[in-house]
């Protein structure tokens, strides 16, 4: 599998376009560069059967967030509050920013 250019950042904000969470909104928690996907809080997330353990004596079903590919994502600008796509823009110090394509204003993460 082809790794592509990765322009999200943990603790983005970002919008869920396809799939059983389409629309929903939440934050980066992990990028996972080899499979080209995202952990997002509170979206994709699955029930697992759990054995018992030392940790976990009693087992039983657990809820756990699951990896979304990176394609089903945009990241939710700040200023103007909607999804967009990214830019990069050089500043006069040679520093690199990420900016909003719909309202041009610098991205934080």
């Amino acid at each position: 599998m082809e790794t592509m250019k990765i322009r999200l950042k943990k603790d983005d904000k970002v919008k869920v376009l396809t799939g059983k969470d389409k629309g929903k909104i939440g934050k980066v928690l992990k990028i996972v560069k080899k499979t080209n996907r995202a952990v997002v809080e509170n979206i994709n997330i699955v029930k697992t059967h759990q054995r018992p353990s030392q940790a976990n004596p009693q087992g039983g079903i657990v809820e756990k967030t699951m990896p979304i590919a990176i394609s089903n994502l945009m990241v939710m600008c700040n200023s103007c509050v909607k999804p967009t796509r990214i830019g990069t823009k050089q500043l006069e110090d040679g520093k690199r920013v990420r900016i909003c394509k719909k309202c041009s204003q610098q991205i934080d993460a």
